[in-house]
């Protein structure tokens, strides 16, 4: 998408559902136009040397695009960065669909046999970036969900490290399918943390009854509370931690926290004795015990908060928008996405940046809302 074209400030319309990524990007550099940029990089900016000598050709262009990458998430990692497996099954219906094969997966809580293509995927974020994929494999659709997964794990730790991450500022995440003696131990030599959920089993229950209600400590959910009168945290999530030693009598064995989050049990309502569920997961990451599994986000919900907001949240919310680009009669529109949450706030964007012709407002046509 060139940022050269001339827009107007009625060329864009929230109406499209086949889309392209980024679309906040043109406003964006358009509003960094109009600051000056390309004329500050014109002046300032010299290439002293360069491996190939061509790099240095039309310097400021390329430059910008790397600015317009940095403003989509495309930074050095030097903060917490997080390291996510799992393991998917995408249904296909052609019998000569290569790689296809059954696999077990759950509908409306049953588990059912589903052809289809089973791969085991890695992912890599940070607080600040949106997750990227590291590493894709397609397995068979019987296979176990943690087959393969301590060598992919090992290379997604080496790409991160590669990509600017410190090992010791990682944490690999993943459900109790991969709370594996292999898995964990391959996390501990790269140097990373670990986060994973951990299956109910005797050892865990054990664990778990020798922590005392007194330990238990609120944890800040959504929905939570604070009492005006105390000032304590009111919530229907409790966390506590205890010392744990999993894979017991194995070559794999390792001590490490058993955190436990206790929630209310809905099926059963009774003020007098409640009732908990509980969900442990293992880990040696050194947090505080009502920190250890959640990660902060930010929101975005007016635009008076355009100042205050984090980086990560202009960036999702203005920026990272698909959009679709036209060129009706010969004068560029970008058609965005139907129903975007953001649109009324998007548009003000658009408006300070193309203030010529700009009227922003709404219809309905086909049971569709357009925004323009």
């Amino acid at each position: 998408m060139q940022g050269s074209h001339a827009w107007r400030g009625d060329g864009a319309v929230f109406d499209e559902d086949n889309l392209v990524s980024h679309a906040g990007l043109v406003p964006l550099m358009e509003l960094a136009e109009q600051a000056g940029l390309s004329r500050l990089l014109d002046e300032h900016v010299r290439f002293g040397c360069e491996r190939v000598k061509s790099g240095a050709a039309n310097s400021t262009p390329k430059l910008t695009s790397i600015i317009a990458g940095m403003a989509c998430g495309a930074d050095g990692i030097d903060d917490r960065c997080f390291i996510d497996i799992d393991s998917l099954l995408r249904p296909v219906y052609g019998h000569a669909k290569q790689g296809a094969s059954f696999g077990h997966t759950k509908i409306a809580g049953k588990t059912i046999l589903r052809r289809g293509l089973s791969p085991l995927a890695v992912t890599i974020s940070t607080e600040t970036a949106a997750p990227v994929v590291a590493g894709v494999r397609l397995r068979a659709g019987r296979a176990g969900s943690s087959r393969g997964a301590a060598s992919m794990v090992t290379e997604a730790i080496n790409t991160a490290i590669a990509a600017g991450a410190q090992a010791s500022d990682i944490l690999v995440r993943g459900d109790s399918a991969y709370c594996a003696g292999k898995i964990v131990t391959a996390v501990v030599k790269a140097g990373a943390m670990f986060s994973f959920a951990i299956a109910r089993n005797p050892a865990v229950d054990a664990a778990i009854a020798s922590i005392h209600d007194e330990q238990y400590q609120p944890v800040r959910y959504p929905g939570a509370v604070v009492d005006p009168d105390t000032g304590q945290l009111i919530s229907d999530a409790h966390g506590a931690e205890v010392e744990f030693t999993a894979f017991a009598g194995t070559r794999h064995e390792i001590t490490g926290r058993l955190v436990v989050r206790r929630v209310l049990d809905a099926n059963i309502q009774d003020p007098l004795f409640p009732v908990w569920r509980y969900h442990p997961f293992f880990t040696n990451n050194t947090e505080p015990v009502a920190e250890a599994d959640i990660t902060p986000a930010g929101t975005l919900t007016d635009t008076a908060r355009y100042t205050v907001a984090r980086g990560a949240t202009l960036r999702t919310n203005l920026i990272n928008i698909p959009a679709r680009l036209a060129r009706p009669q010969r004068r560029p529109m970008l058609h965005l996405p139907a129903h975007w949450p953001r649109a009324h706030a998007w548009l003000a964007f658009w408006k300070y940046c193309n203030p010529v012709l700009c009227l922003v407002g709404e219809c309905q046509e086909n049971g569709v809302t357009r925004y323009w």
